[in-house]
């Protein structure tokens, strides 16, 4: 009963938006790439990246602003890198994918033993400040008063109205859909390519950023999948912006019944619970596998 009402309650709703940040930024970062033709798994990488990125600067610089700034500059940096990889070079994407993710989860492990002397979290930071007055309302202050909340409630007719009203979003689908029709007609495909893998170093940035400054620190495994999740949402949704609102909701739905679960104390065991975003994930998946279908020349070099 107690389980239901807590459900019911606005602070678990508040909850939900919260957990539906990353989810919804990741899969959005996803999209814009894939649209573009390119397959970029490193979403979980470049969540990594710019959480510690913002905790690593942020707390060098004693300087929010910086910290923000520098941790989506690195992500662009690793973007460009990656793009070089899988755009010039035509190496495979997936295993581009996956080399980076297993490359900057290394990396950031290294670097807070290096720097802080740990092996598992960075010193407490500051958050990210809140918009004024509006964090005072009860239970929901907090999360329409966050800036990066707020952008992603945003994104959602940005990316859409970029994606299908605009000439930039039909070139850049034109690279994702057909390549060479596209540069029959005179359009840079693997420039607008490289526009697709930036803008998703870019939403990726914001999501790890948001996952630093809510937990005021670094540590290892902070991201926990989430990347792999919004790859998900991504298909679930069918690449398409307002369809993959609603996974990532749903997904953040679990996410925070999975924590309500675990703070009330209920009789199923804890193990069973942590698995709960997983294996909703899988489920999902399975009722939507060949029933979507991406950009013709997703992951195809060109």
């Amino acid at each position: 009963m107690n389980i239901i009402v807590s459900i019911l309650s606005l602070t678990f709703f508040a909850q939900v938006l919260r957990l539906f940040t990353p989810y919804f930024l990741g899969a959005n970062a996803a999209n814009f790439s894939e649209r573009a033709g390119v397959i970029n798994i490193a979403i979980e990488g470049f969540m990594i990246t710019s959480a510690l990125g913002y905790a690593l600067f942020t707390y060098l610089t004693n300087n929010i602003f910086l910290g923000f700034v520098c941790a989506i500059l690195v992500n662009l940096l690793f973007s460009l890198l990656y793009a070089l990889f899988v755009i010039k070079l035509k190496i495979n994407q997936i295993v581009a994918g996956v080399g980076f993710n297993l490359l900057m989860a290394g990396l950031a492990k290294f670097l807070i033993v290096f720097i802080f002397q740990s092996s598992s979290n960075t010193p407490r930071i500051p958050d990210l400040p809140n918009i004024p007055y509006i964090q005072d309302i009860p239970y929901v202050g907090e999360v329409l008063s966050d800036y990066i909340i707020l952008f992603s409630f945003a994104l959602i007719f940005i990316s859409n109205f970029v994606l299908f009203k605009t000439k930039f979003g039909l070139r850049l689908r034109s690279a994702g859909e057909n390549p060479e029709a596209g540069e029959s007609l005179g359009i840079k495909i693997r420039l607008y390519k490289l526009y697709g893998v930036l803008i998703c170093g870019f939403l990726s940035a914001l999501g790890g950023i948001w996952l630093a400054s809510n937990q005021n620190s670094f540590s290892d495994g902070m991201v926990a999948g989430r990347g792999y999740i919004a790859l998900a949402a991504m298909i679930i949704g069918k690449w398409k912006p307002v369809n993959i609102l609603f996974a990532c909701i749903m997904f953040a739905f679990f996410e925070a019944l999975e924590i309500t679960f675990q703070i009330s104390g209920t009789f199923i065991p804890s193990q069973i619970i942590q698995m709960l975003p997983y294996l909703i994930t899988i489920l999902v998946l399975i009722g939507f596998i060949g029933k979507t279908k991406p950009p013709a020349s997703d992951g195809i070099p060109y």
